[in-house]
């Protein structure tokens, strides 16, 4: 099979013999240089069967079908060329080694976008470090994020960084702050005075840069308001979310046949690539799980992005 050309392909003897000498390896590629679809092909080349755990069903079938190879979301599961290579979820991960801790016939794991802490991944990553530990020393275990701090990864691992480098498109940094002031988020609540200086922050893309425009919204009620007021842009508007069906979500991934706009949650931030995008306005807010300890009740909340994720999106 031939790999892409992309930047990873350069440290991927390195990265092999880590995991043969380690069984373990932590790897940094900045985004775009391939590390999502390259290395888990490299590594089946090498003879490996590869389970690949992506933070998100919208990076599961993208990274599958660029791939060709098989992939499982809770409620689907579809059947690619390449047998030796699976793309699940962390979720549908978790399942199995509640399951069966063994994982038999996976001979290594990659855990991608490490940085994006959930419940999920932080469960699956204690099994697998239990199970190398106690029943499969044989079983490869790789993270992989483009922004993670490698230094305590590469502790809890007990592997060593394998650091990639790569040519990637130069980012220009644009702040256009709200020209009055603003209510911080609270909740579920964001202040409408935000959404419509981000809806003018789009208008103000399309008409002084080319390309479509990635806007990162924290919700779909967001989503929906700021798609309202660039009503009369002239320009196609996608809605993507969780919720959104996944003809919506795979179809952001093909090149628009017109100039569009994509409204996105953080489903876009990571593991997949937004064809024709030359603008991203942020909003630099994200809706994440937090827990309410005086009624002991987790729910979603408003918060500021980090500065990884703020990164990652640009």
């Amino acid at each position: 099979m031939t790999r892409p050309d992309l930047p990873i392909r350069h440290v991927l003897p390195e990265l092999l013999g880590t995991l043969d000498r380690h069984g373990t390896a932590v790897l940094t590629a900045p985004p775009g240089t391939g590390k999502t679809t390259v290395v888990p092909l490299a590594l089946a080349e090498a003879g490996m069967r590869v389970l690949v755990a992506e933070p998100r069903r919208l990076a599961v079938r993208a990274a599958a079908r660029r791939m060709g190879v098989n992939y499982t979301i809770r409620g689907e599961r579809r059947t690619g060329a390449n047998p030796l290579v699976e793309v699940v979820t962390t979720g549908v991960l978790l399942q199995r080694l509640q399951r069966d801790q063994e994982l038999p016939g996976v001979d290594a794991v990659m855990l991608d976008e490490c940085h994006e802490r959930h419940l999920d991944a932080d469960t699956a990553l204690a099994f697998l470090l239990d199970v190398r530990d106690t029943l499969r020393p044989d079983l490869r275990l790789l993270a992989t994020s483009a922004t993670a701090d490698a230094g305590p990864w590469s502790r809890l691992l007990g592997g060593p960084v394998v650091a990639a480098t790569g040519a990637t498109h130069p980012v220009e940094t644009v702040w256009a702050p709200p020209p009055g002031p603003v209510t911080p988020p609270h909740g579920l609540r964001v202040d409408p005075a935000l959404l419509s200086h981000v809806a003018a922050t789009v208008r103000r893309a399309l008409a002084e840069r080319d390309g479509d425009v990635l806007c990162f919204l924290p919700g779909v009620g967001e989503i929906a308001r700021v798609a309202g007021l660039l009503a009369g842009a002239g320009v196609e508007v996608s809605q993507v979310h969780g919720q959104a069906p996944a003809r919506v979500q795979d179809a952001v991934l093909s090149p628009g046949a017109a100039r569009r706009v994509v409204l996105a949650t953080s489903v876009a931030e990571s593991s997949l690539t937004v064809p024709g995008v030359r603008v991203v306005v942020d909003s630099g807010l994200a809706r994440e799980p937090r827990t309410d300890h005086a009624r002991g009740l987790g729910a979603l909340t408003t918060v500021r992005v980090s500065k990884a994720s703020a990164d990652q999106r640009a």
